[in-house]
Order: structure tokens, then sequence, then C-alpha cells
């Protein structure tokens, strides 16, 4: 097997190496509060997204444990640098290649849209709205919104890489920033810009469409990076 060269490191991974440091050297010894994340974002000269990623990356190892309206506490002495193998991309980055492809895809698909994928598409809406009031998230069907627009696109090299990317936020590092930051209410406002993407779509109007598609991906960004933690 192939050893991951340090270069080949995932930022969140490198930013997870500085705090790992920081605790085996007793700057922070189990039971200590972490700074607050804009102050450990500047002690350590990294972005907050990488930051709150390398966090998550800790919670999942065991050495930090996140405590909403409390803070993020050391739990255990840090181990040997991890690899971090099989956690999963950046969930940052993986936003942000969704919103690239997926606006592209929606511009191809929006004038090869029938009446009969509309339905469906309406359809899909509803499910989504009846499995969030009634408690449970609506992952299948949110899935099945997008891939029958990336399958309208006639690409089938697309239609299969936004698969692939939707599929990415089942990885270990994405189930955990849902677990910590979805809600009945941000899947709401998920469900309200589905609903902009389709009304552009019945409106025959594929800038719009792109525009709709990369927004609503961008806004689901900004909720994983910008809401408190549960």
């Amino acid at each position: 097997m192939t050893s991951v060269r340090p270069a080949e490191r995932r930022l969140y991974q490198q930013v997870a190496d500085q705090i790992r440091t920081l605790i085996q050297s007793g700057a922070f010894a189990c039971g200590d509060r972490l700074p607050a994340e804009r102050e450990l974002a500047l002690q350590l000269g990294v972005s907050r997204p990488s930051l709150r990623e390398a966090l998550i990356a800790l919670e999942i190892e065991g050495a930090v444990e996140i405590r909403m309206g409390s803070g993020i506490y050391v739990v255990s002495a840090a181990k040997t640098r991890s690899r971090f193998t099989a956690i999963g991309e950046s969930p940052v980055e993986l936003m942000q290649a969704r919103a690239v492809v997926e606006g592209a895809v929606t511009l191809l698909a929006a004038p090869q849209i029938t009446p009969e994928v509309l339905a469906s598409l309406r359809r899909t809406l509803e499910g989504m709205r009846a499995e969030i009031e009634e408690g449970r998230t609506p992952t299948d069907h949110d899935r099945e919104f997008h891939m029958t627009i990336a399958e309208q696109s006639g690409n089938h090299v697309l239609a299969r890489i936004v698969g692939d990317l939707f599929d990415e936020r089942h990885s270990p590092i994405s189930s955990q920033f849902r677990s910590r930051f979805e809600t009945r209410e941000t899947w709401r406002l998920a469900v309200a810009e589905h609903e902009a993407i389709l009304g552009a779509l019945e409106a025959r109007d594929a800038l719009l469409a792109q525009a709709m598609m990369h927004a609503h991906l961008e806004q689901s960004k900004r909720r994983w990076l910008e809401s408190d933690p549960r």
C-alpha cells in the first residue's frame, strides 16, 4: 500500500496536527477548555473553516469533545500524529466543488428538462417537506433532487461526479458536521433554496437556475461553518 506523503495531507489534517502538538506539549491538558474558535484560529494562523474541520476531526479521533453552549474540551492525551485514514475530504472543499460542478450541470440541464421531470422534482420537494415535519432527515429525497437535475444534463460523466460528490457527505467528517450543524430549521432553509432552483427551471431561466443552485450550495457551506454546534 502506498503511504501518504506529508504534502498530500489535507489542510484540516495539518491544523489538527498543530493542535495535537499543543496538547502533547502540555499547553492544553486533559479537562482544559480550548480557546474560542476565533482566538484559536488567530493563535495558529489558520482560517476558521480549516480550524473547525480540524476540531471535528479531533473529536472523531477522541482527543476533544465539543459541548454545546460550553466550548471544546480536551478529553484525552493526543496520540501520535494520526493520518485520519478514510475520514473524508474537507467539507469546505467538498461544498465548493459541488457549487462549481452542480451550477454548471444545472445550466446544461435547464434547456432539456421536460414537464414530466419538473413534476417529479416537485414531488421530491414535497417528500422532503413531509420528512422534515415528521422529524426525519430527508437525505434520500435531497439526493434524488440533485441527481434528477444532473441526469437531465445529458452528460453521464458529470452526473456520476455529482453523485460521487453528494455521497461524500456520508464520510465520517461530513457525517459529524451534519450531526453537529444540521437541524430541522436548516433543512427548511434548504428546501426553500430547492424551491428557488425548481422555480427557475419551471420558468426556463437557465442562468437563474444555475445561480440558484450555486447559491444553495454556498449557503449550505455557510450553515456548516457559521452555525453553533448542537
